[in-house]
């Protein structure tokens, strides 16, 4: 069996939030092999903690996809100020054609299009992917992943940092399908009344107050932070309201263009002139979604860069979720030439935090090697991008630990699913899959 083989039916995804199934990028041919652990999401930790702790299965995932892609490089995307991590990955590289690439503690550090360049000097096509410049990007929780599944071991866990207004900020290792109400107040407890969990971050990640929302393959950590916090009220904000107050407020002052990290590598995004668009609802189309097209969400046009604190990422969202229903195609400049001010606007990650009222929360979160043991797991069918994984047990089966439970539609997009423990199956739906522990 193949290496693509077995990281298939392990079930291995983009476990730095994307969920992409990783045997694809394996099925490539590419020169060089990246492992992006520059994690820049504020407060979150799970990346350094897994190079930190597991840098040889890292290092052994990276050589293996190396081999797979026939590439001859291997570049580590690691922040200089996680130093343990950093020194655990130079041993771990040592006698390898692997190198470390220390990167600035700047957001957003690990967006694609910025690692490539930052760490080979190539730039990514518009609305191109990194293998187009001979790169695989993969983040390191993956890469990690992808060494268990050349030895048989199926995703049935996950690594991911609990942040914020928590009682015992820590980075673990959870079983797929807690809750984060379980972890949380497994390891301390709520530090505020009235919590709101930003899943994944507070610059990109979902916004919700279901505190027993399961954790799945692609979750990262969580930022717990009071319902009265000023990043929360603005998150919550309704999307009408966010395009009504863009219209009548925003004066076209251009910092949130100025500040885009995709604008200063040189990409056509104009997240200014994506709000100018509010104002001009039922022409202009073709135009004005085209400025938002190559957009990677970062969040800090919104969060960071607008003074008047107005909503362009949602805008450039709407926009880009715009073109996908009229299925319309990006077709904008050809031609890539980084800005000349991009290293002097990249935006240090401590002035993000003061800008975001976030530095109170700024602790450790140190990995801990504790053992969670839920009753129960919430299995959603969907832990990857394409098509969720069709379930292969019913309400009543017992099922052992690693057992697959859900498997890829055939000539489908998507990864397999596996049981988290040994448990008897409660309820199966189109949607998720309940197991019970026995």
């Amino acid at each position: 069996m193949t290496l693509v083989d077995k990281v298939r039916n392990a079930g291995v995804v983009g476990a730095g939030g994307g969920g992409f199934p990783a045997h694809v990028k394996l099925s490539a041919k590419a020169d060089t092999v990246i492992a992006n652990g520059a994690e820049c999401e504020p407060l979150l930790h799970k990346d350094a903690a897994v190079m930190e702790h597991y840098a040889a299965r890292v290092v052994r995932g990276m050589l293996l996809s190396m081999e797979a892609v026939g590439a001859s490089n291997g570049i580590v995307g690691i922040k200089a100020k996680n130093k343990r991590a950093v020194d655990a990955m130079q041993a771990a590289c040592g006698g390898t054609p692997i190198k470390v690439h220390l990167l600035g503690d700047y957001y957003p550090a690990g967006d694609e299009y910025d690692l490539v360049y930052t760490t080979t000097g190539r730039l990514i096509p518009p609305a191109g992917i990194p293998i187009q410049v001979g790169c695989i990007v993969n983040n390191v929780e993956t890469l990690a992943n992808i060494a268990a599944a050349a030895d048989g071991h199926p995703v049935t866990s996950k690594t991911l940092t609990i942040a914020g207004a928590v009682n015992n900020p820590i980075t673990l290792t959870v079983p797929l399908g807690m809750t984060y109400r379980e972890v949380i107040e497994a390891t301390g407890g709520w530090a505020t009344r009235d919590p709101v969990l930003c899943l994944g971050g507070l610059m990109m990640g979902e916004t919700t107050d279901n505190l027993d929302a399961p954790i799945t393959k692609t979750a990262t950590g969580v930022v717990v932070l009071p319902r009265s916090h000023h990043v929360i009220e603005r998150k919550l904000k309704p999307a009408k309201a966010q395009a009504k107050i863009g219209k009548s407020a925003c004066d076209q002052c251009r910092y949130c263009t100025e500040y885009c990290p995709r604008f200063l590598l040189g990409y056509d995004v104009q997240p200014h002139a994506v709000m100018r668009s509010l104002a001009f609802t039922a022409t202009g189309a073709e135009y004005w979604n085209q400025l938002a097209a190559l957009c990677c969400a970062c969040g800090l046009c919104t969060l960071f860069a607008c003074p008047e604190e107005l909503f362009p990422k949602e805008a450039c969202d709407d926009a880009k979720a715009e073109m996908r229903r009229l299925n319309m195609k990006w077709s904008g400049k050809t031609e890539v030439k980084p800005h000349a001010m991009r290293d002097g606007r990249r935006v240090p990650i401590k002035s993000l935090m003061r800008r975001l009222q976030i530095s109170e929360y700024d602790h450790p979160a140190h990995f801990e090697n504790v053992t969670l043991t839920p009753k129960r797991a919430v299995l959603p069918l969907k832990q990857n991008a394409g098509a969720p994984a069709v379930p292969r047990v019913r309400a009543g089966d017992r099922v052992r630990g690693g057992q697959l439970i859900g498997e890829v539609p055939e000539k489908a997009l998507g990864a397999p699913l596996h049981a988290p423990f040994d448990g008897v199956v409660e309820s199966v739906t189109e949607r998720q899959i309940i197991l019970n522990r026995v």
